[in-house]
This record gives structure tokens, C-alpha cells and sequence, in this order.
């Protein structure tokens, strides 16, 4: 039955992505939020999707026949969520109606874990694509072998990220409690999410109510060297695990089954390395990805897929021609001796090893960082001394202080273990980094801007700034030597 749907929060990567499938699925979708920038604008006005901006009671008029909630901005107090009660309006969270309408009686494979989520998750969506499967599927970003972020797809596997953050004020679990996957992917385990989680511990008991869902037919695929994972294990885990990442590690859990992945790099080319299962080479994978930790993602999508009746082979194919995702090391510069990527990492640990994988190609170039650290883990100050080492991979470091920081980042530029500096203005450092950039035979640089926001604007503007930099040039060198004129 065709219904109004009515989406609070509608900017955000999941509630996003629901309001294009339950668009797909027939029903009338509009909703709201506080502000919203693409690619999610983009897709959401691409599919005629009505978006107010702010969260007004009277944009609920006439009512919907259902809200579906978010969790960014709105609690108790705001003027939306106080009229949908006062009114008596039907609503749900946006991770129940997922996990109630599109989700059941469909074979869910859910990528959980601190980073790698939107990678993983759609590298496994397109080698069940590429397989043949066409599988549905929701995703935290835009992943470039697909059109969208979110599909219904067909019957019966569907793949989706689940992240632990908590799902609406309402319903202080974390979303993915209400995904019930029969394929699990744990990538990893770190603490984050310091607006709601006070410890490590309290993320651990989600993750365990989580493997609580696991049918004892199901999989979990976890990596072999993970105190954090291998804890939650310890606490109850009904179903075989297959591990990923050492090649002869012991068994730590009495779950573990025969099952272990690893790879082993190419000498001869940065971007090949052969994948294994249980010391065995089963093909070898020849991409454009950058970093260790995004083999490690590779291998798990493998194993998930295989888990889903996708043979290795067939999946070491698919991966040969996945295209990344957007907003990962995506390249929205290039021009001489100087390259330019949007980055989402903003966890210490993907900093990290984002850089470590770029130094990793580009051993001989320069690489300047350039972070705006504005998550809320991030703008509490709770992993601040682990910034001071997370860069180590690049030459140099720009932080960047939005509105967000609650404390000074200048202890952190002072104690950095690479030369620092500071800027809280977008036009200057736009501005500064024009004046900057290398000279044509001057050493290759690689800038790297890193946030899980919009950063200003900076991305689109500082492109558009490099190439009226360039073309400004090229007419000065034309004017100053003229093309010989020919006879």
C-alpha cells in the first residue's frame, strides 16, 4: 500500500539512502533536515525526492502517514518531534523500518566495525553484482560501480552497512541491532562515538547484542589479531568464524572454523597482491586502491561473498574492476606535479593508515594532510594525543578549527611529530594553499583533505581556485612567449 514517508533527518548517509528505496518501493517520500550537501543532495533531488531545510512542525502538514526518525539534531525539546507526539503521528526509526519493510525474510550481509564499512560494503554488493546476483543493498556513501547508494535489488541477498551509532532518541541501540544479518563482516573495533558511548566496553556490549542475532547457520568474518573483537566473541557467539589477515594464527575462538584469508603483496607492483585462503594462492587482485587496510577490506568482501555461494575466483574478478567510493581518496585535482584528493577518514586510525598507504605508493613525494577534525569523538577532545602521531605517514599537517572544536588544537600542532599549523578560515586556506602550490619542476605534492563534512566547501572551491590559478598562468607564459609565427 502506498504511503506518505516523511523523513526527520533526511540528509544523513542512512536516512538518505531509506528515503531512495522506500521511493523505489512506491511510496510518496519528503522530508528534512538541517542542512544537506552532496553526493547526498544530489541523489535525493536526482530522484524528485521534496527536502525542506530545518525541522519546522508545520512542514509535517498535512501529516504523513508515517515519520521515520533520525538520530542527527533532533531530540526531545525540538519543535518537529515534540509535534509528531503531541499529534499522535505514527513513527518509527529509520533502522527498524529498514530492518522491517526492505530486510526481512531477505539473507542480510552486514559490514560492521569502526572504519571500512562503506568500502567493504560495496565491494561486496558488486561482486554479487558482477556474480550475477544483483543484490539489494544500502550504503553509507556513494560507491562508484553503482549509480546510487541504495537499491532494492532482487531477492534474496541484501547488503548493508551497520553502523553502531545509536538509532534514534527514542532507541538508544545501536542501529544495527535491528539488521539481523545472516553474513557478518567485522572489520574492526576501536573506541569512537564519544556523544554517546563513554568507553570502549559500551560499544562492545552492542556489538554482542548484535552477534546475538546471528543465526547458528550464519558467518561471522573477523580479523585474526583483535583484542576488542576477540572480547565481544568471548562474551556468546553461536556461529562459525572465519578469520582474515594472518596467515598461520592460532585459533582464539572455539568457534573458529578452518577458514583464514590473508594476502601477499606484490613486490613488483604497489597496487597487485595475491589473495589466500588457508596459505593457498587463489588469483591475484590489480587495483587502483591505496593502503594494507584496504586488502584487508578486500579479503573480507571476498569471504562474505563466498559465504553467499560467489566463488573467490569470480569475486578476485570483480574486484579487478571496482572503481572505490566516493569521498575515499577521490581525486578532484590533478594537473601537473600535483594532486588532489577529498578523503572521509576522520577517526586517528584512518588518518593513519589513509596516509601510510599513500607514502606507501609514493615514497619520493611530498604529502601535506589537511584535516578538519569535526566529528564529535573528535570536537570533545576524546582521542586527541592519538592525532599527534596519525599524520606521521605525511611531510606536513594543516588543522583546520571549525565552530565544533571545544579545545585548543595548538597543544596538539605543538607536540605533532611533523611540522604543524593551524587555520580556522576556509578563504584563507584556500587562498594560502594557491600561493603555495608546487612549482612545475618542483618536488610531485600530494594534498590530502581529510573530513566526514562538508569542510566549507573547500573541496569544489579549492579546484575551482587551482584551475583559474592555472589558466591565469598559462595566458601569462602565452603572452610572454608568444607561439613563432610561421611562414
Amino acid at each position: 500500500m502506498q504511503q506518505h514517508l516523511y523523513f526527520l533527518g533526511i540528509g544523513g548517509t542512512l536516512m538518505g539512502s531509506l528515503a531512495l528505496l522506500a521511493k523505489d518501493l512506491g511510496h510518496t517520500v519528503s522530508g528534512s533536515d538541517a542542512k544537506i550537501y552532496p553526493p547526498m543532495s544530489d541523489l535525493l533531488a536526482n530522484a524528485d525526492i521534496t527536502v525542506h531545510e530545518g525541522f519546522e512542525a508545520s512542514q509535517l502538514e498535512p501529516a504523513p502517514d508515517l515519520v521515520i526518525v533520525g538520530n542527527a539534531n533532533l531530540p526531545r525539546g525540538s519543535d518537529a518531534i515534540e509535534y509528531v507526539l503531541n499529534k499522535g503521528l505514527r513513527y518509527t526509526s529509520g533502522a527498524q523500518w529498514l530492518g522491517e519493510t526492505v530486510l526481512q525474510d531477505r539473507w542480510v550481509i552486514a559490514v560492521a566495525g569502526t572504519h571500512g564499512k562503506t568500502t567493504t560494503a560495496s565491494m561486496v554488493a558488486w561482486i554479487l553484482d558482477y556474480a550475477g546476483l544483483s543484490p539489494g543493498f544500502l550504503i553509507g556513501g556513494a560507491p562508484a560501480n553503482f549509480a546510487a547508494s541504495a537499491r532494492l535489488g532482487e531477492m534474496p541477498f541484501f547488503v548493508v552497512e551497520a553502523d553502531e551509532y545509536d538509532t534514534s532518541y527514542f532507541d538508544r541501540r545501536s542501529k544495527f541491532v535491528h539488521y539481523r544479518p545472516r553474513t557478518l563482516v567485522l572489520n574492526n573495533l576501536e573506541y569512537d562515538h564519544a556523544d554517546i558511548f563513554a568507553d570502549l566496553a559500551a560499544i562492545q556490549a552492542q556489538f554482542h547484542l548484535l552477534m546475538r542475532t546471528i543465526p547458528a547457520e550464519g558467518l561471522v568474518i573477523a580479523p585474526s589479531e583483535s583484542d576488542a573483537i576477540n572480547e565481544v566473541l568471548q562474551q556468546g557467539c553461536w556461529t562459525d568464524v572465519t578469520r582474515v589477515g594472518q596467515r598461520d594464527g592460532k585459533r582464539t575462538h572455539a568457534q573458529d572454523n578452518a577458514e583464514r584469508w590473508s594476502f601477499a603483496s606484490d613486490k613488483s607492483a604497489s597496487d597487485g597482491f595475491t589473495v589466500l585462503l588457508n596459505d593457498e594462492p587463489l588469483g591475484n587482485i590489480q587495483w587502483s586502491l591505496l593502503g594494507e587496510h584496504n586488502k584487508t577490506n578486500a579479503l573480507n568482501a571476498i569471504a562474505a561473498a563466498r559465504h553467499a555461494g560467489v566463488q573467490p575466483q569470480t569475486a578476485i574478478e570483480a574486484l579487478c574492476e571496482f572503481r572505490g567510493v566516493k569521498r575515499r581518496m577521490e581525486v578532484i585535482y590533478e594537473a601537473d606535479n600535483l594532486v588532489v584528493y577529498d578523503d572521509f577518514a576522520h577517526h586517528p586510525t584512518a588518518i593513519r593508515t589513509t596516509l601510510q598507504g599513500l607514502r606507501a605508493q609514493f615514497s619520493q613525494d611530498e604529502i601535506i594532510a589537511i584535516i578538519e577534525p569535526r566529528t564529535h569523538t573528535m570536537s570533545l577532545g576524546a582521542l586527541r594525543n592519538e592525532l599527534i602521531h596519525c599524520c606521521a605517514a605525511a611531510d606536513r599537517v594543516i588543522w583546520f578549527r571549525g565552530e565544533r572544536i571545544k579545545w585548543d588544537l595548538h597543544e596538539i600542532a605543538e607536540a605533532c611529530v611533523i611540522p604543524a599549523k593551524i587555520v580556522d578560515n576556509v578563504d584563507k586556506l584556500i587562498k594560502q594553499l594557491v600561493a603555495e602550490k608546487p612549482q612545475p619542476k618542483a618536488r610531485r605534492q600530494h594534498w590530502v583533505i581529510m573530513s566526514n563534512g562538508d569542510f566549507g566547501g573547500i573541496y569544489q572551491q579549492l579546484a575551482a581556485a587551482l584551475a583559474d590559478d592555472a589558466n591565469l598562468n598559462l595566458k601569462l607564459n602565452l603572452a610572454l612567449n608568444p607561439a613563432p609565427k610561421l611562414d
